[in-house]
């Protein structure tokens, strides 16, 4: 299974959606999007690990231990309020329902696209790659 079907499948659980799986991949790609369709698992850690707190989490859930918990309000902060609700609208439920689901699915997508902290093999991609290796190792 790859990545995005692993968050559509999750949020689809989680949040109990009522809504096909394109429209949970559309709202996806949307929210955690590169800007031409594809997810960005790479630049979401870069951004993560730019900033304090968040950079340690992304750290747990690259490596190959336990995934430390990321908060509704985290998401909120990560993505911004507007980001967060134009998400929520698009699969049919309320923001603080979306933010929790995001805080449930994120950690286990950018696991499963990690191998050891690696998220290259799993993307394919070294374009935001390069960038979160600076974050993270700089």
């Amino acid at each position: 299974m790859d990545i995005v079907e692993l968050g559509v499948s999750l949020l689809s659980e989680k949040l109990n959606l009522q809504v096909d799986p394109a429209t949970v991949r559309g709202a996806l790609s949307s929210l955690l999007g590169d800007g031409s369709g594809n997810i960005d698992l790479a630049g979401l850690a870069a951004k993560m690990a730019q900033s304090g707190e968040l950079g340690s989490l992304v750290n747990s859930w690259l490596g190959d231990g336990a995934n430390a918990a990321i908060s509704p309000d985290a998401i909120r902060g990560l993505f911004g309020d507007g980001a967060v609700g134009q998400f929520a609208s698009r699969v049919g439920v309320d923001s603080d329902r979306a933010a929790q689901g995001l805080a449930e699915t994120l950690p286990q997508m950018v696991d499963s696209a990690s191998s050891g902290g690696n998220l290259l093999e799993s993307l394919g991609s070294a374009g935001g790659l390069l960038g979160a290796a600076k974050s993270l190792l700089g």
